[in-house]
């Protein structure tokens, strides 16, 4: 048993041994030849087709070597094609003298390279041989007792305890770890962005609603009813309830008029608005919602206050799955509220947030929103995937959005989304989201997965801005 080898009852020295074994290919070669013999052999003195030459079971390994050996010639001018002659009258068949050499026990007798050109062949095999040479230790004994590990009043009782070995206490020794709950990689990374936030001084929004109406979704960002993300193929509406029945209508009103008749310097969009298009339930298709929820109520609050807000939560989307996309997602969202902000200052935020999650290669990529702009999208470089992945979107928030919830016209809002998935692939190197999330993840992955530290690193180069 293993625990003999670790007392003191015997002793036990591990020895290890090399030698070197030929393969099943080279004991065949070194009972009938290699193969440039082999084909040496088999060609007469009139020479053969090179096409037959290849065909025999040693041809093609066998004609490379025996040219390489310049036993042998290709003539391409026969007449029936290209013939194999022979060069030399004889030759000697090194290859299989050393392998029996080998097999005779006398492979000291080879030189290190040729031992090594023979490997590279997969004739030869270094062979590690592992023995134990077992002696009597300091306390051998025919008959074994086993050590005592407590001591009962029994013992004390009857003194049998001065007689009784005792196994001695390992006071070193690492107790049996409990057993307890893991958090999965987004857990943990998620912690760490609320941390950041908070860090920034920035308020947590309320984001309990995973069902939102197509009104606070769509129509109070000033997306259009006729927009493509609208449709059903890329949205996730309800049937049960299918409409909502409380909206603040007087909102409602302004919304509608911006988005038919224009308004606040802007032309709108020309059409026919519905109130019933709105009023449409569906799984919320991003955090945003919930930015305009919040938005909304700051401006029914006087006088004005700048604020700064962020969520984190799971959104929605009819997407085609692959190895960055599913059809549900978290969000990280920032919204900032102030007089005078501009492109400039989302920049700096953006910079400065990334720093502290220790992703410094971004680049920014003008791109459109309906509610914002400008609109940028945000690229960082995936060291597994070898390339640059989007990690999230940003913008400033268009009048058209902000005006008809009552905000001072003076009053800039910059907003960012990003996934919460993404960069948890880059920080822990996964490459496929379905191994992160999803029914395919290995639990395993989980339990070993380390702590997340987003510490704060050195400031990156200047970002790069895409055309």
């Amino acid at each position: 048993p293993q625990w003999l080898l670790a007392g003191p009852i015997i002793e036990a020295e591990l020895r290890s041994t090399k030698r070197w074994e030929l393969t099943a290919e080279g004991e065949e070669i070194a009972r009938e030849g290699s193969h440039e013999a082999r084909v040496f052999r088999s060609i007469p003195p009139e020479g053969l087709a090179q096409s037959e030459l290849m065909r025999l079971p040693s041809g093609k390994v066998g004609f490379s070597k025996a040219m390489s050996n310049k036993w042998i010639r290709v003539d391409k001018s026969a007449a029936d094609g290209p013939r194999v002659f022979r060069v030399v009258d004889s030759m000697e068949d090194e290859v299989q003298r050393r392998l029996q050499l080998v097999q005779g026990g006398q492979a000291e007798k080879l030189g290190e390279k040729e031992r090594s050109e023979l490997r590279k062949r997969k004739l030869l095999a270094e062979v590690t041989l592992k023995t134990y040479w077992v002696s009597k230790g300091s306390a051998f004994s025919t008959s074994i007792s086993k050590q005592e590990t407590e001591l009962s009043p029994e013992m004390i009782s009857s003194g049998s305890w001065r007689d009784r070995p005792f196994k001695p206490y390992n006071f070193l020794a690492h107790g049996v770890l409990p057993d307890s709950g893991h958090l999965h990689p987004l857990l943990k990374v998620r912690s760490q962005f609320r941390q950041i936030f908070l860090e920034m001084g920035f308020t947590e929004m309320p984001t309990y609603n995973f069902i939102e109406s197509s009104f606070w979704n769509f129509d109070a960002l000033f997306q259009p009813q006729q927009h493509p993300a609208r449709d059903q193929h890329d949205t996730f509406f309800l049937r049960d309830p299918a409409e909502a029945l409380q909206l603040p209508m007087d909102y409602v009103q302004r919304v509608k008029r911006t988005h038919s008749q224009g308004g606040y310097g802007s032309q709108g969009y020309k059409y026919t608005w519905k109130l019933d298009e709105a009023r449409k339930n569906l799984l919320r298709t991003h955090t945003t919602s919930a930015s305009a929820r919040a938005l909304y109520r700051l401006a029914q609050k006087k006088p004005f206050t700048p604020v700064k807000y962020f969520s984190i939560d799971r959104v929605f989307r009819n997407e085609t799955l692959d190895a960055t996309h599913l059809a549900e997602f978290h969000q990280i969202e920032g919204v900032v509220a102030d007089h005078g902000l501009t492109l400039g200052h989302l920049m700096g935020v953006l910079r400065e947030f990334f720093t502290k999650l220790g992703i410094t290669q971004l680049r920014f990529k003008p791109a459109y929103n309906p509610y914002t702009e400008p609109s940028m999208e945000v690229f960082s470089y995936h060291q597994g995937l070898k390339k640059w992945v989007e990690v999230g979107n940003s913008g400033v928030f268009r009048p058209e959005m902000l005006l008809p919830m009552g905000l001072p016209e003076n009053v800039s809002v910059i907003a960012w989304g990003l996934s919460l998935e993404r960069p948890t692939m880059i920080k822990y190197g996964i490459n496929n989201i379905r191994d992160l999330v999803g029914h395919k993840v290995n639990l395993q992955m989980v339990y070993d997965s380390p702590l997340c530290r987003l510490d704060a690193e050195p400031r990156p180069p200047p970002t790069q801005e895409a055309a």
